[in-house]
């Protein structure tokens, strides 16, 4: 073999051209094309490319069962909205969809429609109302809506050691036979993405901000459609324009009503003010 960076590349690309998999073939070889001319327009030393090799390993070693730091980093690096931009429903009338993030958990507690999902988190009282529907109009009852977010301290429960396994501010219920769902949780604040492993170290040594603004994630499934993982935004947030996973999409940016204290939507009363949010979800059909 010529000892030359295109025979090197040539070479590499060849050796997956026996790949029984057409697609598999073609992601190795395109992955091989892009990271060699990468190499190539950075003229990428030795010792750059072990750092590199270092902060990967690194990055791996700060995931677990609650953080998965990989994640984190497809999200700054906007990979993770490229791939949603690149497969969105909404072209076929279906709610924008944004990235899942890197703490969502498949144990979410089920809920019956209606419930608080707090369980003690800190921060103002959210009531949420919304209605899930296919891109024709029809309610889809029975819908799973998988709910999680931080707490007023910008903290999800799977980072409070204190917690072990214990759920806050995270649930999943049912939508009834109208489509429509409700539960009680906080309101949400901004927070900054963990900074105390490598993904944080990057953004920091980069001049980059850590923050996301206000948001809800919903992960929604239903029979017959595809899931949707999308987030409401809060209104008004600081950080809307500068999101650090570039996840914001203004059709996804709600108004959260402030009430003062009294009779809430539910019938229950509140001696304290709280707030309401109500949104409606379209799912795109299989």
């Amino acid at each position: 073999m010529t000892f030359s960076p295109q025979a090197i590349t040539d070479a590499a690309i060849a050796s997956f051209s026996k790949a029984d998999n057409p697609r598999l073939k073609q992601i190795m070889q395109s992955l091989v094309k892009h990271l060699h001319a990468f190499a190539a327009e950075t003229q990428l030393t030795e010792a750059e490319w072990m750092a590199g090799i270092q902060f990967l390993t690194a990055t791996g070693h700060q995931c677990d069962e609650v953080r998965q730091e990989f994640i984190l980093l497809s999200d700054t690096l906007g990979l993770s909205m490229l791939l949603v931009a690149m497969h969105d429903g909404a072209k076929h009338g279906a709610t924008e969809a944004t990235v899942l993030g890197p703490f969502h958990t498949p144990d979410a507690p089920p809920l019956p429609n209606g419930s608080d999902l707090s369980n003690g988190a800190p921060g103002e009282a959210l009531y949420v109302t919304g209605r899930v529907k296919s891109a024709q109009g029809e309610a889809l009852a029975h819908a799973s809506v998988d709910i999680w977010q931080a707490d007023a301290e910008g903290l999800y429960d799977v980072q409070r050691s204190e917690l072990e396994h214990e759920r806050r501010a995270r649930g999943l219920i049912q939508t009834d036979a109208e489509g429509r769902f409700a539960f009680w949780s906080v309101l949400p604040e901004a927070y900054p993405v963990p900074t105390d492993g490598p993904v944080g170290q990057m953004l920091l040594s980069t001049g980059r901000h850590p923050w996301r603004p206000a948001h809800i994630h919903f992960l929604i499934a239903a029979e017959g459609h595809q899931p949707l993982v999308t987030h409401l935004f809060r209104e008004g947030d600081q950080y809307l324009d500068s999101d650090v996973v570039f996840g914001v999409r203004p059709s996804l940016v709600g108004s959260f009503a402030h009430h003062a204290a009294g009779k809430a939507p539910d019938g229950s009363v509140r001696d304290q003010g709280f707030w309401t949010m109500d949104y409606e979800f379209v799912l795109q059909a299989v």
